[in-house]
């Protein structure tokens, strides 16, 4: 249990060192980092989604220290509770082959339903006219998650990279 929160607190720690250190920055928030989703991802793959989900909410009310941008309690829920929670996901998949790459890919499509419906709902007014607003929230949230989700999923596929990853495990 020690070594469990032990390294999930590092993680956590990495993740937030990580997540300030922006490729760039999307003007509503949202950023590629350099891999930050994955040390809440590497919890939850580890010790299973609870786990991860306390990991990923640990990280989202962190996150909070770092100029995050609230304007509504069920924004701040969906944009940092539940999105950051659901990286959590990818411990469903720890059990099956390539669980790593298939989890991280399922953490991020969590992450991606919570940040596109917050942008759907409380920022529909940065939607230029006459675009439809889901278009807008979709386009606009996945125009950083991709690249971020591509980078990620090139570093951990690297053979020695995932040969220390398992070993860890």
């Amino acid at each position: 249990m020690l070594k469990k929160l032990t390294f999930s607190a590092v993680c956590v720690a990495l993740a937030i060192v990580l997540s300030q250190l922006n490729l760039f920055t999307m003007p509503q928030g949202g950023s590629v980092t350099l891999c930050s989703r994955l040390f809440i991802v590497l919890v939850a793959y580890w010790y299973g989604p609870a786990a991860g989900f306390a990991a990923g909410i640990a990280q989202g009310l962190l996150t909070l220290f770092f100029g995050a941008s609230i304007i509504h309690p069920a924004q701040f829920a969906l944009d940092y509770v539940l999105s950051y929670g659901a990286l959590g996901l990818a411990g469903f998949f720890r059990k099956m082959k390539r669980g790593l790459a298939i989890g991280y890919i399922a953490g991020c499509a969590g992450q991606f339903l919570c940040n596109f419906l917050a942008g759907a709902i409380f920022y529909a007014q940065y939607a230029p006219e006459g675009q439809n607003v889901l278009i807008y929230s979709a386009v606009y949230n996945l125009s950083y998650l991709l690249p971020e989700m591509a980078l990620t999923l090139v570093i951990i596929s690297i053979p020695a990279v995932r040969s220390v990853l398992d070993r860890i495990k």
